[in-house]
């Protein structure tokens, strides 16, 4: 279902491009011939609101820029009220289940799209290739396992130190926009805490 979203990177419109080409030039230099290797390589995708697109146990072939929307990244389980959502991804961020993508083996996680969502991607076979003559892949690779890491581990710090109530705090503070788009019981299960403990925390704010 994924694939038949994806769209041709030559329709793929020239100020998307420049939106993803101006994130990475704010850490380093892209000469002209690696950018117009690497964006040969792009396909462009529309993914449609609370869309699942990478499931449990498949393997992750992308590596994604977000040019619109939010994804969820969230362990799935049998009861739907104890999945365990453990990050966010927006605009202007890279996303991928990218531990499955490294490896090429199943992932453990889910990624769903909260909103309508539009996405340039890069398979793994591409991004091989884009290792092996640009300077970019590096960039690329680092950007994402530094995006995994951090989601990671800034709930889990979170968890072992804060209360309920300054998560909630902490989460609103960093991401208000999060709260306007996100359901509230993903809210809740990012922050360890079930939705009728969320409400009541509200209540009291």
């Amino acid at each position: 279902m994924f694939e038949s979203l994806s769209l041709p990177c030559k329709r793929i419109e020239l100020e998307n491009l420049q939106q993803l080409k101006g994130h990475l030039e704010e850490i380093a230099h892209i000469s002209q011939t690696d950018w117009a290797f690497f964006t040969s390589k792009l396909q462009r995708r529309i993914i449609p609101k609370k869309t699942i697109f990478l499931e449990l146990d498949a393997i992750e072939n992308h590596i994604s820029f977000i040019e619109s929307g939010v994804v969820r990244l969230y362990i799935p389980k049998d009861n739907p009220e104890k999945e365990i959502t453990f990050g966010f991804s927006f605009e202007n961020q890279f996303v991928s289940a990218y531990d499955s993508f490294l490896t090429q083996t199943p992932s453990a996680y889910q990624l769903q799209a909260l909103t309508e969502t539009t996405i340039l991607s890069i398979t793994y076979d591409d991004l091989q290739a884009v290792y092996r003559t640009t300077q970019i892949g590096n960039l690329i690779g680092r950007l994402t396992a530094e995006r995994l890491f951090l989601l990671k581990s800034s709930r889990e710090q979170n968890l072992l130190n804060l209360t309920a109530e300054e998560r909630y705090m902490k989460l609103f503070k960093e991401r208000p926009e999060l709260l306007k788009v996100i359901p509230l019981k993903y809210v809740s299960s990012y922050i360890g805490i079930t939705a009728q403990a969320l409400s009541r925390i509200r209540k009291r704010l």
